[in-house]
């Protein structure tokens, strides 16, 4: 897959959601839990009820899961706008139960839809919006936007809205700050305005 950037747009995420948000609950809620928690993807689509939820209805402050790719123990905390979204949920759905995926396949196994789904479902909001544009060919040429960007979005407006870049380090358990802020999609560009904005003395 194609790097991919965060949305840096509050606009385009509010759009996004209104898409999703017209398909599905179950599509609105991944976006808003994917942009909200950046959790890996594949650590989100094996979430279920009883993940989420305490007494099967009331949301949970925070979860603790282990990482799929690093086997590692991780908690997140979940705001209220997550658990607005999930209490949304579980009103559309109250024949769920704690060992139902949330984001269950619609083809009737009680199976998490696939990687690949939640990226269709993410990407054809995406088109939707006119954030991608394809050749003739029906192949993607810019504005590539996938599961990865929901984790990037996250992590892009916390720094923006001034949560620490060694703070963001751990929570993506990478090795440098440099890293993190390539990640996240800290351009030159807003580096210089840092620097421009300063006008101390």
């Amino acid at each position: 897959m194609k790097y991919v950037e965060p949305i840096r747009d509050i606009k385009v995420i509010k759009n996004m959601r209104l898409i999703l948000k017209s398909q599905s609950i179950r599509n609105e809620c991944l976006f808003i839990l994917g942009i909200n928690v950046g959790l890996r993807i594949s650590d989100i689509i094996v979430l279920k009820i009883g993940d989420l939820v305490k007494h099967g209805k009331i949301p949970k402050d925070y979860v603790t899961i282990t990482e799929k790719k690093t086997n590692k123990t991780k908690k997140f905390y979940m705001g209220d706008t997550v658990k607005k979204v999930i209490e949304n949920y579980l009103k559309e759905y109250p024949g769920l139960n704690d060992d139902s995926y949330v984001f269950f396949s619609r083809k009737g196994e009680n199976k998490p839809i696939s990687r690949q789904q939640a990226y269709r479902i993410i990407n054809g909001a995406a088109e939707q919006l006119g954030l991608i544009e394809r050749n003739d060919s029906g192949h993607i040429i810019s504005g590539e936007v996938g599961t990865h960007t929901l984790r990037k979005t996250f992590g892009y407006h916390s720094f923006i809205n001034g949560v620490s870049l060694s703070l963001l380090m751990d929570i993506y358990n990478h090795s440098s700050e440099a890293q993190t802020l390539l990640y996240i999609g800290i351009t030159e560009e807003q580096k210089k305005d840092v620097y421009l904005q300063s006008n101390l003395g």
